[in-house]
């Protein structure tokens, strides 16, 4: 079963194949630089409420010409650089993990049109376990 709890309306999920992991997703955004923005990038929390652990395996959307699933590792001098995630996510039975700003995200490249406020962009994010589920992700530049 997948169910949404959203913050204001946040996240809309539909399902488009067989479940076998309970999936929530909650206080989803998406944001960009500004209107000229070439690039962008969507945080939430997904929640496991099945009793087997899931993985995100891959994120699509029409936003941007790639999006991958990101996160930011030190590199041997300290910086922070964004890498893609080649092995997605887990997503623990009974718990959840946090895409969030400086960690994981959804990152979208080369975007096919501005990133506005107020509007939403449509993302399918892919699990091993619970399939396809294709959320509307708020976009929200102040968060």
């Amino acid at each position: 079963m997948i169910r949404s709890l959203s913050f204001v309306g946040a996240a809309l999920l539909t399902l488009t194949s067989a479940v076998s992991a309970d999936i929530i997703v909650r206080d989803a955004y998406a944001r960009s630089a500004g209107a000229t923005a070439k690039s962008g990038a969507a945080f939430m929390v997904i929640e496991n409420t099945g009793s087997q652990d899931d993985r995100l395996i891959d994120v699509r959307s029409d936003a941007s010409v790639r999006v991958e699933l990101h996160t930011h590792i030190a590199d041997d001098t300290g910086v922070m650089r964004m890498r893609p995630l080649e092995d997605g996510m887990v997503v623990p039975a009974g718990g959840a993990h946090v895409l969030q700003r400086g960690g994981d995200h959804v990152m979208f490249m080369g975007l096919t049109a501005p990133f506005e406020q107020g509007a939403s962009v449509s993302v399918t994010l892919v699990f091993e376990q619970a399939g396809e589920v294709t959320v509307a992700i708020p976009v929200d530049r102040d968060r």
